[in-house]
Protein backbone atom coordinates (compact mmCIF):
# COMPACT_ATOMS: atom_id res chain seq x y z
CA UNK A 1 0.00 0.00 0.00
CA UNK A 2 0.94 3.63 -0.47
CA UNK A 3 0.17 5.43 2.75
CA UNK A 4 -0.11 9.17 3.29
CA UNK A 5 -0.65 10.40 6.82
CA UNK A 6 -2.39 13.80 7.05
CA UNK A 7 -2.05 15.70 10.31
CA UNK A 8 -1.09 19.30 10.94
CA UNK A 9 1.31 18.19 13.69
CA UNK A 10 2.49 14.87 12.22
CA UNK A 11 3.61 12.38 13.51
CA UNK A 12 1.43 12.91 16.60
CA UNK A 13 -0.26 9.67 17.67
CA UNK A 14 0.72 7.96 14.44
CA UNK A 15 4.46 7.80 15.05
CA UNK A 16 4.33 4.05 15.73
CA UNK A 17 1.88 2.96 13.03
CA UNK A 18 3.74 5.06 10.42
CA UNK A 19 7.06 3.50 11.37
CA UNK A 20 5.56 0.01 11.38
CA UNK A 21 4.06 0.45 7.92
CA UNK A 22 7.34 1.85 6.60
CA UNK A 23 9.25 -1.13 8.03
CA UNK A 24 6.68 -3.44 6.41
CA UNK A 25 7.67 -2.15 2.99
CA UNK A 26 4.75 0.19 2.38
CA UNK A 27 5.45 3.54 0.75
CA UNK A 28 4.74 6.02 3.54
CA UNK A 29 4.37 9.79 3.12
CA UNK A 30 2.98 12.54 5.35
CA UNK A 31 1.15 15.82 4.78
CA UNK A 32 1.30 18.47 7.49
CA UNK A 33 1.21 22.20 8.20
CA UNK A 34 4.28 24.02 6.89
CA UNK A 35 4.89 25.40 10.40
CA UNK A 36 5.34 21.91 11.84
CA UNK A 37 8.98 21.55 12.93
CA UNK A 38 8.81 18.00 14.29
CA UNK A 39 11.39 15.49 13.01
CA UNK A 40 10.55 13.86 9.68
CA UNK A 41 10.28 10.13 10.34
CA UNK A 42 8.93 9.61 6.80
CA UNK A 43 9.03 11.86 3.70
CA UNK A 44 6.83 14.90 4.32
CA UNK A 45 4.75 17.21 2.11
CA UNK A 46 3.58 20.52 3.57
CA UNK A 47 0.62 22.80 2.98
CA UNK A 48 0.62 26.49 3.88
CA UNK A 49 -2.16 27.59 6.19
CA UNK A 50 -2.70 31.32 6.70
CA UNK A 51 -5.21 32.37 9.34
CA UNK A 52 -5.57 35.71 7.54
CA UNK A 53 -7.45 33.89 4.79
CA UNK A 54 -10.26 33.06 7.19
CA UNK A 55 -11.74 36.56 6.93
CA UNK A 56 -14.09 37.97 9.55
CA UNK A 57 -17.17 35.77 9.89
CA UNK A 58 -19.52 35.84 12.85
CA UNK A 59 -17.60 34.93 16.03
CA UNK A 60 -19.84 31.89 16.30
CA UNK A 61 -18.76 30.77 12.82
CA UNK A 62 -15.05 31.62 13.11
CA UNK A 63 -13.97 28.10 14.06
CA UNK A 64 -15.86 26.49 11.19
CA UNK A 65 -14.47 29.04 8.72
CA UNK A 66 -10.97 28.18 9.88
CA UNK A 67 -11.67 24.49 9.32
CA UNK A 68 -12.88 25.18 5.78
CA UNK A 69 -9.79 27.25 4.93
CA UNK A 70 -7.49 24.55 6.29
CA UNK A 71 -9.42 21.92 4.32
CA UNK A 72 -8.88 23.91 1.13
CA UNK A 73 -5.14 24.26 1.74
CA UNK A 74 -4.86 20.53 2.46
CA UNK A 75 -6.86 19.85 -0.71
CA UNK A 76 -4.29 21.77 -2.77
CA UNK A 77 -1.62 19.26 -1.81
CA UNK A 78 -3.96 16.30 -2.27
CA UNK A 79 -4.79 17.53 -5.77
CA UNK A 80 -1.08 17.67 -6.57
CA UNK A 81 -0.72 14.10 -5.40
CA UNK A 82 -3.67 13.04 -7.54
CA UNK A 83 -2.10 14.71 -10.57
CA UNK A 84 1.07 12.71 -9.87
CA UNK A 85 -0.93 9.48 -10.01
CA UNK A 86 -1.35 8.76 -6.32
CA UNK A 87 -4.59 6.95 -5.50
CA UNK A 88 -5.72 6.26 -1.94
CA UNK A 89 -7.15 2.98 -0.84
CA UNK A 90 -7.95 4.64 2.46
CA UNK A 91 -8.12 8.21 3.65
CA UNK A 92 -7.80 8.23 7.44
CA UNK A 93 -8.03 11.64 9.07
CA UNK A 94 -8.68 13.41 12.31
CA UNK A 95 -12.03 15.15 12.68
CA UNK A 96 -10.57 18.07 14.60
CA UNK A 97 -9.26 20.59 12.04
CA UNK A 98 -11.20 20.03 8.85
CA UNK A 99 -8.30 18.46 6.97
CA UNK A 100 -10.50 15.68 5.54
CA UNK A 101 -13.46 17.82 4.45
CA UNK A 102 -12.38 17.88 0.79
CA UNK A 103 -11.26 14.27 0.54
CA UNK A 104 -14.48 13.08 -1.12
CA UNK A 105 -14.05 15.81 -3.74
CA UNK A 106 -10.45 14.84 -4.51
CA UNK A 107 -10.86 11.04 -4.38
CA UNK A 108 -14.58 10.15 -4.50
CA UNK A 109 -13.90 6.42 -4.64
CA UNK A 110 -11.53 6.32 -1.67
CA UNK A 111 -12.61 4.69 1.56
CA UNK A 112 -12.64 7.20 4.42
CA UNK A 113 -11.96 6.57 8.09
CA UNK A 114 -11.68 9.25 10.76
CA UNK A 115 -10.34 9.56 14.25
CA UNK A 116 -13.41 10.48 16.27
CA UNK A 117 -11.56 11.97 19.20
CA UNK A 118 -14.21 14.13 20.85
CA UNK A 119 -17.81 15.24 20.42
CA UNK A 120 -18.71 18.52 22.08
CA UNK A 121 -21.69 19.28 24.27
CA UNK A 122 -22.68 21.96 26.74
CA UNK A 123 -23.69 19.22 29.18
CA UNK A 124 -22.04 16.17 30.69
CA UNK A 125 -18.40 16.75 29.79
CA UNK A 126 -15.76 19.47 29.85
CA UNK A 127 -17.90 22.53 29.10
CA UNK A 128 -19.48 23.92 32.25
CA UNK A 129 -17.85 21.24 34.41
CA UNK A 130 -15.88 23.63 36.63
CA UNK A 131 -18.10 26.22 38.39
CA UNK A 132 -15.04 28.29 39.28
CA UNK A 133 -14.79 29.30 35.64
CA UNK A 134 -18.29 28.60 34.28
CA UNK A 135 -20.99 28.88 36.92
CA UNK A 136 -23.58 29.41 34.19
CA UNK A 137 -23.30 29.21 30.42
CA UNK A 138 -24.70 31.94 28.21
CA UNK A 139 -26.85 31.05 25.22
CA UNK A 140 -23.96 31.80 22.87
CA UNK A 141 -21.61 29.53 24.85
CA UNK A 142 -24.07 26.64 24.68
CA UNK A 143 -24.73 27.31 21.00
CA UNK A 144 -21.00 27.51 20.22
CA UNK A 145 -20.44 24.14 21.88
CA UNK A 146 -22.82 22.50 19.42
CA UNK A 147 -21.41 24.44 16.48
CA UNK A 148 -17.99 22.93 17.23
CA UNK A 149 -19.45 19.66 15.98
CA UNK A 150 -20.29 20.94 12.48
CA UNK A 151 -17.02 19.81 10.82
CA UNK A 152 -17.00 16.69 12.97
CA UNK A 153 -20.46 15.70 11.77
CA UNK A 154 -19.46 16.34 8.15
CA UNK A 155 -16.46 14.08 8.58
CA UNK A 156 -18.46 11.39 10.35
CA UNK A 157 -21.19 11.48 7.72
CA UNK A 158 -18.64 10.92 4.96
CA UNK A 159 -16.72 8.27 6.90
CA UNK A 160 -16.95 4.56 6.27
CA UNK A 161 -15.41 3.84 9.68
CA UNK A 162 -13.98 5.65 12.69
CA UNK A 163 -11.84 5.05 15.75
CA UNK A 164 -11.87 6.51 19.26
CA UNK A 165 -9.25 5.90 21.98
CA UNK A 166 -11.70 5.07 24.78
CA UNK A 167 -15.22 3.77 25.18
CA UNK A 168 -16.20 7.00 26.92
CA UNK A 169 -15.10 9.07 23.93
CA UNK A 170 -17.05 6.79 21.60
CA UNK A 171 -20.19 7.13 23.71
CA UNK A 172 -20.01 10.93 23.50
CA UNK A 173 -21.17 10.66 19.89
CA UNK A 174 -24.84 10.50 18.84
CA UNK A 175 -26.15 6.96 18.96
CA UNK A 176 -26.66 6.73 15.19
CA UNK A 177 -22.92 7.32 14.66
CA UNK A 178 -21.56 5.02 17.37
CA UNK A 179 -21.85 1.92 15.19
CA UNK A 180 -19.15 3.39 12.93
CA UNK A 181 -16.67 3.80 15.77
CA UNK A 182 -14.19 1.13 16.87
CA UNK A 183 -12.38 1.70 20.18
CA UNK A 184 -8.63 1.68 19.48
CA UNK A 185 -6.17 3.25 21.87
CA UNK A 186 -2.83 4.45 20.50
CA UNK A 187 -1.00 2.25 23.00
CA UNK A 188 1.80 2.53 25.54
CA UNK A 189 5.28 1.10 24.96
CA UNK A 190 5.35 -0.99 28.12
CA UNK A 191 8.87 -2.23 27.34
CA UNK A 192 10.23 1.30 27.38
CA UNK A 193 7.92 2.60 30.12
CA UNK A 194 8.50 0.01 32.83
CA UNK A 195 9.56 0.07 36.49
CA UNK A 196 13.28 0.68 36.99
CA UNK A 197 14.68 0.73 40.54
CA UNK A 198 17.89 2.29 39.21
CA UNK A 199 16.16 5.27 37.59
CA UNK A 200 17.21 8.80 38.51
CA UNK A 201 15.93 12.27 37.70
CA UNK A 202 18.18 15.32 37.98
CA UNK A 203 16.52 18.54 39.09
CA UNK A 204 17.46 21.94 37.63
CA UNK A 205 19.45 22.64 40.82
CA UNK A 206 21.60 19.55 40.18
CA UNK A 207 20.10 17.32 42.85
CA UNK A 208 19.50 13.74 41.72
CA UNK A 209 16.28 12.03 42.81
CA UNK A 210 15.67 8.28 42.87
CA UNK A 211 12.99 5.79 43.95
CA UNK A 212 14.26 6.07 47.53
CA UNK A 213 13.15 9.72 47.67
CA UNK A 214 9.65 11.06 48.29
CA UNK A 215 8.70 12.49 44.91
CA UNK A 216 5.30 13.89 43.97
CA UNK A 217 4.80 14.30 40.23
CA UNK A 218 2.33 16.26 38.12
CA UNK A 219 2.49 16.29 34.31
CA UNK A 220 0.56 18.18 31.64
CA UNK A 221 1.36 19.62 28.25
CA UNK A 222 0.37 23.01 29.69
CA UNK A 223 -0.52 23.83 33.28
CA UNK A 224 -4.18 24.80 33.15
CA UNK A 225 -7.55 24.21 34.86
CA UNK A 226 -8.69 21.60 32.28
CA UNK A 227 -6.08 19.29 33.79
CA UNK A 228 -6.72 20.28 37.39
CA UNK A 229 -3.63 22.41 37.91
CA UNK A 230 -5.50 24.77 40.26
CA UNK A 231 -6.74 21.89 42.42
CA UNK A 232 -3.30 20.31 42.50
CA UNK A 233 -1.60 23.54 43.60
CA UNK A 234 -4.14 24.03 46.39
CA UNK A 235 -3.33 20.58 47.73
CA UNK A 236 0.41 21.22 48.03
CA UNK A 237 0.61 23.35 51.20
CA UNK A 238 -0.96 20.62 53.34
CA UNK A 239 1.11 17.87 51.72
CA UNK A 240 4.44 19.64 52.11
CA UNK A 241 3.65 20.76 55.64
CA UNK A 242 3.17 17.13 56.65
CA UNK A 243 5.89 15.55 54.49
CA UNK A 244 9.03 17.55 55.24
CA UNK A 245 11.26 15.62 52.82
CA UNK A 246 8.92 15.45 49.86
CA UNK A 247 9.96 16.98 46.55
CA UNK A 248 7.41 18.10 43.96
CA UNK A 249 8.27 17.93 40.25
CA UNK A 250 5.85 19.71 37.91
CA UNK A 251 6.12 19.17 34.15
CA UNK A 252 4.30 21.47 31.75
CA UNK A 253 4.33 24.70 29.81
CA UNK A 254 2.88 28.13 30.54
CA UNK A 255 0.24 28.14 27.79
CA UNK A 256 -3.25 26.70 27.44
CA UNK A 257 -3.82 23.58 25.35
CA UNK A 258 -7.55 23.08 25.78
CA UNK A 259 -9.29 25.78 27.76
CA UNK A 260 -9.07 29.57 27.37
CA UNK A 261 -6.08 31.61 28.46
CA UNK A 262 -6.48 33.96 31.44
CA UNK A 263 -8.05 37.26 30.45
CA UNK A 264 -5.45 39.37 32.26
CA UNK A 265 -2.58 38.13 30.11
CA UNK A 266 -0.90 36.11 32.87
CA UNK A 267 -0.42 32.35 32.76
CA UNK A 268 -2.51 29.87 34.72
CA UNK A 269 0.78 28.58 36.09
CA UNK A 270 1.58 31.88 37.76
CA UNK A 271 -1.97 32.67 38.83
CA UNK A 272 -2.31 29.54 40.95
CA UNK A 273 1.31 29.53 42.10
CA UNK A 274 0.85 33.06 43.43
CA UNK A 275 -2.33 31.94 45.21
CA UNK A 276 -0.43 29.46 47.43
CA UNK A 277 3.25 30.42 47.23
CA UNK A 278 3.33 32.06 50.67
CA UNK A 279 2.36 28.68 52.14
CA UNK A 280 4.88 26.64 50.16
CA UNK A 281 8.54 25.75 50.71
CA UNK A 282 9.43 26.83 47.19
CA UNK A 283 12.83 25.15 47.37
CA UNK A 284 10.96 21.81 47.23
CA UNK A 285 8.64 22.72 44.34
CA UNK A 286 10.33 22.30 40.97
CA UNK A 287 8.80 23.55 37.72
CA UNK A 288 10.82 21.87 34.96
CA UNK A 289 8.83 22.98 31.89
CA UNK A 290 8.78 20.62 28.91
CA UNK A 291 11.26 17.76 29.06
CA UNK A 292 12.55 15.06 26.68
CA UNK A 293 10.60 11.82 26.69
CA UNK A 294 13.38 9.76 28.29
CA UNK A 295 13.48 12.18 31.23
CA UNK A 296 9.70 11.99 31.54
CA UNK A 297 9.89 8.19 31.72
CA UNK A 298 12.60 8.39 34.38
CA UNK A 299 10.45 10.78 36.37
CA UNK A 300 7.53 8.35 36.32
CA UNK A 301 9.87 5.54 37.40
CA UNK A 302 10.93 7.41 40.54
CA UNK A 303 7.52 8.87 41.37
CA UNK A 304 6.18 8.10 44.83
CA UNK A 305 2.77 9.53 43.96
CA UNK A 306 1.67 10.74 40.54
CA UNK A 307 -1.28 13.13 40.73
CA UNK A 308 -3.50 13.33 37.67
CA UNK A 309 -6.63 15.44 37.40
CA UNK A 310 -8.81 16.13 34.39
CA UNK A 311 -12.16 17.52 33.41
CA UNK A 312 -14.35 14.93 31.62
CA UNK A 313 -12.28 15.23 28.45
CA UNK A 314 -9.68 13.39 26.39
CA UNK A 315 -7.63 11.09 28.63
CA UNK A 316 -3.92 11.94 28.81
CA UNK A 317 -1.27 9.45 27.77
CA UNK A 318 0.78 10.56 30.78
CA UNK A 319 -1.62 8.89 33.24
CA UNK A 320 -1.31 5.56 31.44
CA UNK A 321 2.46 5.94 31.14
CA UNK A 322 2.71 6.61 34.87
CA UNK A 323 0.79 3.40 35.54
CA UNK A 324 2.99 1.48 33.11
CA UNK A 325 6.07 2.73 34.97
CA UNK A 326 4.64 1.36 38.21
CA UNK A 327 3.75 4.69 39.77
CA UNK A 328 0.95 5.05 42.30
CA UNK A 329 -1.59 7.22 40.50
CA UNK A 330 -3.95 9.40 42.52
CA UNK A 331 -6.47 10.71 40.02
CA UNK A 332 -9.75 12.54 39.64
CA UNK A 333 -12.96 10.54 39.78
CA UNK A 334 -14.03 11.64 36.31
CA UNK A 335 -15.47 9.45 33.56
CA UNK A 336 -12.43 8.99 31.29
CA UNK A 337 -10.24 8.12 34.28
CA UNK A 338 -12.76 5.65 35.68
CA UNK A 339 -12.57 3.66 32.45
CA UNK A 340 -9.01 2.73 33.46
CA UNK A 341 -8.62 3.12 37.23
CA UNK A 342 -10.71 1.26 39.78
CA UNK A 343 -10.42 3.00 43.14
CA UNK A 344 -8.41 0.94 45.60
CA UNK A 345 -7.45 -1.70 43.03
CA UNK A 346 -5.00 -0.13 40.57
CA UNK A 347 -4.97 3.46 41.81
CA UNK A 348 -6.76 5.93 44.01
CA UNK A 349 -9.60 8.23 42.97
CA UNK A 350 -10.75 11.51 44.46
CA UNK A 351 -13.43 14.05 43.65
CA UNK A 352 -11.88 16.46 41.14
CA UNK A 353 -12.64 19.53 43.25
CA UNK A 354 -11.60 18.13 46.65
CA UNK A 355 -8.06 19.44 47.15
CA UNK A 356 -8.16 18.53 50.84
CA UNK A 357 -8.90 14.86 50.15
CA UNK A 358 -6.26 14.87 47.41
CA UNK A 359 -3.76 16.06 50.00
CA UNK A 360 -4.86 13.43 52.52
CA UNK A 361 -4.47 10.55 50.06
CA UNK A 362 -1.07 11.79 48.94
CA UNK A 363 0.14 12.07 52.54
CA UNK A 364 -1.07 8.52 53.24
CA UNK A 365 0.71 7.22 50.16
CA UNK A 366 3.98 8.88 51.12
CA UNK A 367 3.76 7.77 54.75
CA UNK A 368 3.25 4.06 54.01
CA UNK A 369 4.45 3.24 50.49
CA UNK A 370 4.55 -0.52 51.11
CA UNK A 371 0.79 -0.54 51.70
CA UNK A 372 0.22 0.63 48.14
CA UNK A 373 2.66 -1.70 46.38
CA UNK A 374 -0.16 -3.96 45.19
CA UNK A 375 -1.88 -0.98 43.55
CA UNK A 376 1.31 -0.12 41.68
CA UNK A 377 1.66 -3.69 40.44
CA UNK A 378 -2.00 -3.81 39.41
CA UNK A 379 -1.62 -0.50 37.57
CA UNK A 380 1.25 -1.92 35.57
CA UNK A 381 -0.77 -5.07 34.75
CA UNK A 382 -3.70 -2.94 33.58
CA UNK A 383 -1.56 -1.16 31.00
CA UNK A 384 0.21 -4.33 29.85
CA UNK A 385 -3.08 -6.21 29.49
CA UNK A 386 -5.15 -3.47 27.83
CA UNK A 387 -2.85 -0.84 26.32
CA UNK A 388 0.41 -2.56 25.38
CA UNK A 389 1.66 -0.93 22.19
CA UNK A 390 3.60 -3.73 20.51
CA UNK A 391 1.56 -6.76 21.50
CA UNK A 392 -1.97 -5.37 21.48
CA UNK A 393 -2.67 -1.85 20.22
CA UNK A 394 -0.32 -1.56 17.26
CA UNK A 395 -1.42 -4.91 15.76
CA UNK A 396 -5.03 -3.73 16.12
CA UNK A 397 -4.18 -0.47 14.35
CA UNK A 398 -2.42 -2.36 11.58
CA UNK A 399 -5.42 -4.64 11.14
CA UNK A 400 -7.74 -1.63 11.02
CA UNK A 401 -5.68 -0.10 8.20
CA UNK A 402 -5.22 -3.38 6.32
CA UNK A 403 -8.96 -4.09 6.14
CA UNK A 404 -9.14 -1.38 3.48
CA UNK A 405 -6.44 -2.96 1.31
CA UNK A 406 -7.96 -3.61 -2.15
CA UNK A 407 -6.09 -6.92 -2.24
CA UNK A 408 -8.38 -8.09 0.54
CA UNK A 409 -11.45 -6.71 -1.17
CA UNK A 410 -10.43 -8.30 -4.46
CA UNK A 411 -10.78 -5.19 -6.56
CA UNK A 412 -8.50 -2.36 -7.69
CA UNK A 413 -8.55 1.25 -6.51
CA UNK A 414 -9.81 4.12 -8.63
CA UNK A 415 -8.64 7.70 -8.70
CA UNK A 416 -10.80 10.83 -8.43
CA UNK A 417 -11.93 10.58 -12.07
CA UNK A 418 -12.65 6.86 -11.92
CA UNK A 419 -9.51 5.67 -13.72
CA UNK A 420 -8.46 2.19 -12.60
CA UNK A 421 -4.83 2.30 -11.47
CA UNK A 422 -4.57 -1.09 -9.80
CA UNK A 423 -4.00 -2.32 -6.30
CA UNK A 424 -0.31 -1.44 -6.23
CA UNK A 425 -1.00 2.31 -6.52
CA UNK A 426 -3.23 2.54 -3.47
CA UNK A 427 -2.27 4.45 -0.34
CA UNK A 428 -3.88 5.57 2.88
CA UNK A 429 -4.22 9.04 4.32
CA UNK A 430 -4.00 9.08 8.10
CA UNK A 431 -4.31 11.77 10.77
CA UNK A 432 -4.67 12.06 14.51
CA UNK A 433 -4.37 14.72 17.19
CA UNK A 434 -1.71 14.67 19.84
CA UNK A 435 -2.30 15.52 23.40
CA UNK A 436 -1.07 16.03 26.74
CA UNK A 437 2.43 15.04 27.75
CA UNK A 438 4.65 18.09 28.03
CA UNK A 439 7.72 16.57 26.45
CA UNK A 440 9.95 18.19 23.90
CA UNK A 441 9.78 15.25 21.47
CA UNK A 442 6.26 13.86 21.94
CA UNK A 443 5.13 10.77 20.10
Amino acid sequence: MRILFIHQNFPAQFRHIAQLLKRSGDQVLALCDSRNTRPEIVPVRRYRFNDANVGKPSPLAASFSQHVVRARHAADEMLKLREQGFVPDLVFGHVGWGETLAVRDVWPSARLAVHAEFYYSADGANIGFDPEFHSTLSFNERFAARLNNAPILLAMTDADAAVAPTQWQKMRYPSHLQSKIQVLHEGIDTDMVAPDPAATFVLPNGRSLGPQDEVITFVNRNLEPYRGYHIFMRSLPAILEERKNAQVVIVGGDGASYGPKPRDGRSWKNIFLEEVQDSLPLDRVHFVGSIPYDRFVALMQISSAHLYLTYPFVLSWSMLEAMSAGALVIASKTAPVEEVIVDGENGLLVNFFDSERLAELTIEALAAPSQFRSLREAARRTIVDRYDLKRRCLPEWAEFVRQFDPARRGKPAKDGVGRVLGVESGFAVVARDSHDVAISNPR
